[in-house]
């Protein structure tokens, strides 16, 4: 099915070499940090995680999104997402893919990464974040491909996929049930000592990773002539809407933490995060312009999406207020959460994050290669679906 892949008009080609440019750029950029050390970075002694990790967090949930649209479809039957079941897998796994590249840049040297592997300790949350990252890709690799080509051969998939499919649905919320233990497990970072972090994530997943499909849903209707259909659209939306009110009710409790117990660790990065926090006579807020964002595009995502006359019968105005969601989530837990997070250190200071452009191009470079990797699976898919009609 490959093939499928290397046909297409000039657009495509077009859209395959914009991606690849920035592929390129970020390739050299990592050389230098390769070679130079993560000295190249914005990261220090109190700010150990950065916007590679944050793209990271933020990518998992993505991936484990797309567990609404198979949960729906094998357990309760329901036909209507048969079409976009399969845009949900394929984009787990560039999603996944993505995540592994973050970490990669992260760890500065690659091979470290093996000593996970040389050196297995079960007593860590990196360890079973590998575990799970890795048996969530392959379950969606295997599952996609198997029941992909099932459907060109206009056969029913094998019985035996269907294990697999359905061990795929509790990896799914544990890849990101397991990331956020990586956080709420650090007794030294108080914001994130939080024992509803787990759901936050899950809830901010099941927002964001479904208004991603909607997205490329529609667009595929318009460039590739594929119809996901106007019922499972209908369904996608009301899903994004229950779980956009659950994280944001989460966030609230976040507040009400903070500010109404007034604990110190929860109340100063929160206002550092959406007021800006005074130390020693300086303000620091360079992240108040981003979490404001994340409020501002969530009303206007929230409002597109839930008006009748802009949810059902204007494709366009769908597709802003999902991609405001799925912004605005970004911005929450790509930026403000991993990053807010070391603000103030144990000891009490604040040391503010500023990411440099070798950061900057790198994580560009890791999001564009994702979006190739996963445009070539969408050409294969949709081209398989027009076989079939044909």
């Amino acid at each position: 099915m490959f093939e499928k892949a290397l046909k297409g008009n000039n657009y495509y080609w077009m859209w395959l070499a914009f991606l690849g440019f920035f592929v390129g750029i970020a390739v050299i950029c990592y050389l230098r940090q390769y070679f130079y050390g993560l000295g190249l970075t914005g990261m220090s002694r109190d700010v150990s995680w950065g916007l590679y990790i944050s793209q990271f967090t933020f990518l998992v949930g993505v991936a484990a999104g797309g567990v609404m649209l198979v949960l729906p479809y094998y357990i309760h039957n329901y036909k209507a997402f048969g079409k976009i079941t399969i845009l949900g897998e394929f984009l787990a796994i560039s999603a996944l893919l993505m995540c592994l590249m973050f970490i990669m840049a992260d760890l500065g040297q690659p091979l470290r990464g093996l000593n996970v592997l040389l050196h297995p300790t079960p007593n860590s949350m990196l360890f079973w974040d590998m575990c799970v990252l890795w048996g969530y890709l392959l379950l969606n690799a295997l599952c996609g491909w198997v029941i992909l080509t099932a459907e060109r051969k206009q056969v029913a998939p094998p019985k035996w996929i269907y294990f697999f499919v359905y061990i795929s649905i509790p990896f799914a919320f544990s890849i990101h049930t397991v990331t956020a233990m990586l956080y709420c497990g650090l007794p030294g970072r108080h914001f994130w000592l939080s024992a509803i972090i787990a759901p936050r994530f899950l809830a901010s997943a099941f927002a964001a990773g479904p208004a991603l499909i909607v997205i490329m849903a529609l667009i595929l209707k318009r460039v590739a002539n594929f119809d996901a259909g106007k019922q499972a659209i209908d369904k996608m939306v009301t899903i994004i809407i229950y779980a956009a009110i659950a994280n944001m009710f989460f966030v609230g409790l976040e507040f009400f933490v903070g500010y109404y117990s007034n604990i110190p660790g929860h109340y100063h990065t929160l206002q550092y995060l959406f007021f800006g926090l005074e130390h020693h006579g300086h303000v620091y807020n360079n992240l108040v312009p981003f979490m404001w964002g994340f409020l501002i595009l969530f009303v206007i995502g929230f409002f597109l999406i839930c008006n009748p006359q802009t949810r059902r019968n204007n494709d366009l105005w769908l597709g802003i207020g999902c991609a405001s969601i799925f912004l605005s989530f970004w911005l929450d837990k790509g930026i403000g959460f991993v990053l807010g997070g070391f603000v103030p250190t144990p000891l009490e200071e604040i040391t503010e994050y500023y990411p440099t452009a070798n950061e900057l191009f790198i994580t560009i470079g890791i999001w564009a290669a994702g979006f190739f990797i996963l445009t070539i699976l969408y050409k294969i898919a949709i081209g398989v679906e027009h076989e079939v009609e044909a």
